[in-house]
């Protein structure tokens, strides 16, 4: 039976190596019923300040936007990881997060992360090396089969967005106060959200505080 339910368990990833001044940025793309969108003003933010970003997109998410993906992944700027194939929290006993019901047993969570894998795999000729749950929930069980399968679980240290829910000001009071090492959550799949306005407010104010911007896999190995 599993030990632990949360954002944390082995294996998984929530801050960058300390001592260093970087920070990342990770956008997840949940493709679930309304989360189909795409946040172009903030996509086009990150191109123009040429600020990477690791994009954590789930399968649903590429059916509904499959050349806007294409686009994406030719992008050396951004990093594509794996954000499951139905956008589910990840224990193994059915335990539901934010009201979205989990996987159920082991084989579960092995579709979650293998499905979207396979096509993210078949997509950019390799697989992803990161992966995140729907909601980011995870129980211990579960995390080890995303470690046994190849890739690291990718938590976060600083919510940047509230699932999406966040103001503008709310975003960039987030994010501008990230410390260096931070792993930042925010999501590009709602547009009509406070996400874009907020980065494009709270970048600068990081870059001028030294901080830099790596994506997930130029500082996680």
């Amino acid at each position: 039976m599993p030990r632990s339910w949360g954002f944390d368990g082995p294996g998984v990833v929530h801050a960058l190596p300390k001592g260093k001044r970087e920070i990342a940025l990770t956008f997840d793309a949940c493709g679930c019923p309304g989360g189909s969108g795409y946040d172009q003003p903030l996509i086009d933010f990150l191109r123009k300040r040429e600020v990477p970003a690791t994009l954590f997109i789930n399968s649903r998410w590429i059916e509904a936007n499959p050349s806007l993906f294409r686009r994406l992944a030719a992008e050396p700027l951004f990093e594509i990881a794996n954000h499951g194939t139905r956008h589910r929290p990840l224990p193994v006993t059915g335990r539901s997060a934010y009201g979205i019901p989990g996987t159920r047993d082991a084989g579960e969570v092995y579709d979650e992360i293998a499905g979207n894998r396979a096509e993210l795999t078949r997509l950019l000729g390799a697989p992803p090396h990161f992966f995140r749950s729907g909601t980011a929930y995870c129980d211990d069980v579960a995390a080890r089969i995303v470690t046994d399968l190849g890739e690291r679980f990718a938590s976060f240290s600083v919510n940047g967005d509230g699932g999406a829910t966040f103001t503008p000001e709310q975003v960039r009071t987030t994010v501008a106060s990230a410390p260096g090492g931070s792993i930042v959550i925010c999501h590009m799949n709602h547009p009509e959200g406070g996400t874009a306005q907020g980065i494009a407010a709270a970048v600068p104010r990081l870059l001028a505080r030294g901080h830099t911007f790596v994506r997930l896999s130029d500082a996680v190995h």
